[in-house]
């Protein structure tokens, strides 16, 4: 079975996991803020079968609670129309100071109509000299999945 319980040949567990995780989908990324709250929000990813990479700006409240505390959480779920299946990683988080612009580059491409002019001049500003994108590079410490 594939990913989301599609028909197709049979794959090994964990190439079901990362067949589904290499499909777009929104990842909620969790992480704590000062208090130790779990502060959840959505996020673009791309995932390499061993790291999950995430974009943001070097200032972002994300940012901010991943230098207080270096552990996160990403879930990824099934769309509505799917079975059921979700995958959630428990991390440690790396800060690149390199590639920002070029993974929200290839992200927009998988996630936005890139023929939308909006999207096209947003992307532009992400690779401006001002956009100060950094990436997040989260190494798994635990996955987990259910089907």
């Amino acid at each position: 079975m594939r990913a989301g319980g599609q028909p197709g040949p049979v794959l090994a567990r964990d190439e079901i996991r990362d067949a589904f995780l290499r499909e777009t989908r929104i990842c909620i990324l969790t992480t704590l803020d000062a208090t130790r709250r779990p502060v959840p929000v959505p996020v673009w990813y791309e995932w390499d079968g061993q790291k999950a990479r995430v974009f943001t700006s070097a200032g972002s409240p994300k940012v901010k609670n991943l230098r207080r505390d270096p552990r996160a959480t990403l879930l990824v779920t099934n769309n509505v129309s799917e079975p059921e299946y979700w995958v959630r990683i428990e991390a440690d988080v790396a800060f690149l100071n390199s590639g920002g612009a070029d993974l929200a580059a290839r992200l927009a491409d998988r996630y936005w109509d890139m023929n939308n002019e909006g999207h096209r001049k947003t992307v532009e500003t992400w690779g401006g000299a001002n956009a100060n994108l950094q990436v997040l590079e989260f190494t798994p410490k635990r996955i987990r999945s259910y089907s």
